[in-house]
C-alpha cells in the first residue's frame, strides 16, 4: 500500500478521533474483504489488531501502527505495547509467543508484529516463583 498525501492525512484526521486505547471495531464496519479466518478487529488512534484463528486451537494477534510515512506502516511496537495491546483485547491472562521463522519461511510485506496465543499455558516460560 502507498497511499497519496491526501489519503494519509485522511488517516491521520481519522485516528486522532479515536482514542488512545484500543476498542472493538464491529464486523459490520469491517471492509468488504474479510479472510475467512479474521475473528476480531481492534483500533485505537495508534494501533490496528487484528485477531485469527490458526490450527491446531492457537489464535493470532496481528499488530501494526496505524501511521503511514509515505513509505510503509511506522514500526518499532515496543514490548511494553505489544503487552498493553494484548491486555486490551482480552488476552492479558493468556501467553503468547513471537516467531522468528527460519529464512526460508520468511514473509516480510508490512511492519507488522504476531502474536501467537497457544491454546494451553506454554510449560517453558520464565514465570514469578
Amino acid at each position: 500500500m502507498n497511499p497519496s498525501r491526501q489519503q494519509r492525512r485522511a488517516l491521520e484526521k481519522e485516528n486522532a478521533k479515536l482514542p488512545t486505547y484500543l476498542q472493538q471495531v464491529p464486523p459490520e464496519q469491517w471492509p468488504g474483504f474479510k479472510p475467512p479466518d479474521l475473528v476480531e478487529v481492534w483500533r485505537s488512534r495508534n494501533f490496528l489488531v487484528q485477531i485469527y484463528t490458526e490450527p491446531a486451537g492457537y489464535q493470532r494477534m496481528s499488530i501494526c501502527r496505524s501511521t503511514h510515512n509515505g513509505d510503509s506502516w511506522v514500526d518499532q511496537v515496543t514490548w511494553d505495547e505489544l503487552m498493553r495491546l494484548k491486555r486490551e483485547c482480552g488476552r492479558g491472562d493468556r501467553d503468547a509467543v513471537e516467531v522468528f521463522p527460519a529464512d526460508r519461511d520468511i514473509v516480510n510485506v508490512a511492519n507488522m508484529r504476531h502474536l501467537f496465543f497457544p491454546p494451553t499455558d506454554l510449560p517453558f516460560k520464565w514465570k514469578k516463583p
